[in-house]
């Protein structure tokens, strides 16, 4: 452990502004704030190997950081923190223990704490930032691959010998490279067969959770929120007398079995929509007598596809719409956002099921903050309800993770949102 580590165990109190003095002493010395214990530890005993872990003075500072602290204390703390943000102090990288400085503080219960939510906060600025590197398509050269510009520049090689050569390397790649993962490759996802278990819809080989039953409960008041759409402006109680919803991703039909109960109450003719591509749930829905349903109208494909269909024909404007599908990431939502601005009525309420980030509760909170901020570039404003979950992992006889590859949510609250136009 070095110098620099040691100063973060804040071992001397109190804590003063000598702390922030020393910090930048040694920044001054070109010691990198990425700088590990794993690395100081490998340094001092002479191994080459990389760390397979890395624990970074932020950690240090999340572990260390005195439940005690004065007020000015804190202040000192936050400018120290601030100082590591400034000089690249990773947010999401993980420790020894497995965990973010962020997961550090909420074991420690202080997720409350200022310094956890500078750390949100720089998460958002990185996000935001490596978008934009990703969106110019911007390459970071290393130094050792800087090609002198005295060297003497190869000779070409002949047009024919680079197609083959590209061929060959094509081939090879495509014969020894592995299958996508349903859960990250939508195509890959829409060739994959499914199977509904009793309280779950899985992938049939790889098990992975698409829908499960403990997601109820959520679902329905997802269901609740569409309806609030179907009010009109100004009016606490006057309804559309035509109000359509739709539910992008049937999975399990829970949301939609809500749906239809909620539009049997309704004295307004509720127009159901239901978008699905995965050809072994359009089945089960077929089977189940979705497409016989009155006012029910069953859109088969992508929903890039269906809602581009929507609003070429025009005519169609949605109460609500909730979104909710597999093996797509934020990027997509991103998509979604252009057309549901284009599709959902002025008093009208857009949601969707939130686990974006969600088997960590310091990317969750990320998260959070990302989708308002994102929403506001749409005109679009996103309030948060936030529901207790404990132990909604728990059943009889073990967890509902017990048959399934990977767990998609292990946040204790869920972050429920409701999206309207600003100012509505």
């Amino acid at each position: 452990m070095s110098d620099l580590h040691d100063l973060c165990h804040f071992t001397e109190r109190p804590i003063t502004k000598s702390y922030i003095t020393t910090l930048r002493q040694y920044l001054k010395l070109g010691i990198p704030l990425t700088y590990t214990v794993e690395e100081a530890y490998n340094y001092t005993k002479g191994i080459e190997t990389d760390p397979t872990s890395t624990t970074t003075p932020l950690h240090l500072v999340c572990r260390h950081y005195p439940e005690d602290a004065t007020d000015d204390e804190i202040k000192i703390v936050e400018e120290f923190v601030s100082v590591l943000l400034e000089y690249g102090a990773g947010w999401c990288l993980v420790d020894d223990k497995g965990d973010t400085p962020g997961c550090t503080l909420v074991k420690r219960e202080l997720r409350n704490s200022p310094i956890y939510r500078q750390i949100v906060e720089s998460g958002v600025r990185a996000e935001l930032l490596l978008r934009k590197v990703e969106e110019y398509q911007v390459e970071f050269i290393e130094e050792d691959q800087i090609e002198s510009q005295t060297n003497e520049t190869q000779p070409e090689e002949p047009e024919e010998h680079i197609e083959t050569e590209a061929k060959d390397q094509e081939a090879s790649t495509s014969k020894y490279s592995e299958k996508p993962d349903a859960a990250c490759d939508q195509q890959t996802y829409l060739s994959t067969k499914l199977e509904y278990t009793d309280d779950a819809l899985l992938t049939k080989d790889a098990k992975d959770g698409v829908m499960m039953d403990w997601e109820t409960d959520l679902m329905h008041l997802g269901a609740q929120s569409l309806f609030k759409g179907g009010k009109l402006l100004d009016s606490e109680s006057e309804l559309d007398s035509e109000i359509n919803v739709l539910n992008i991703g049937f999975g399990m039909g829970i949301i939609d079995t809500k749906i239809q109960e909620l539009a049997a109450q309704s004295p307004s003719t509720v127009t159901h929509y239901i978008c699905e591509a995965h050809p072994d749930v359009l089945l089960k829905m077929r089977k189940d007598g979705w497409y016989d349903k009155p006012n029910v109208v069953v859109l088969e494909g992508r929903w890039q596809d269906q809602l581009d269909d929507i609003l070429q024909k025009g005519g169609v404007f949605f109460n609500g719409i909730y979104y909710d599908t597999f093996s797509e990431h934020y990027e997509d939502m991103l998509e979604l956002f252009d057309y549901v601005v284009g599709l959902l009525k002025p008093h009208g309420v857009f949601s969707f099921f939130n686990g974006l980030g969600a088997d960590r509760w310091v990317v969750y909170d990320v998260y959070r903050k990302l989708v308002e901020l994102d929403l506001s570039n749409y005109g679009l404003s996103c309030v948060y309800t936030d529901v207790n979950i404990p132990n909604h992992t728990k059943k009889e006889d073990g967890s509902v993770w017990d048959d399934v590859k990977r767990s998609y949510f292990e946040c204790p609250v869920y972050y429920h949102p409701e999206i309207r136009f600003i100012d509505i």
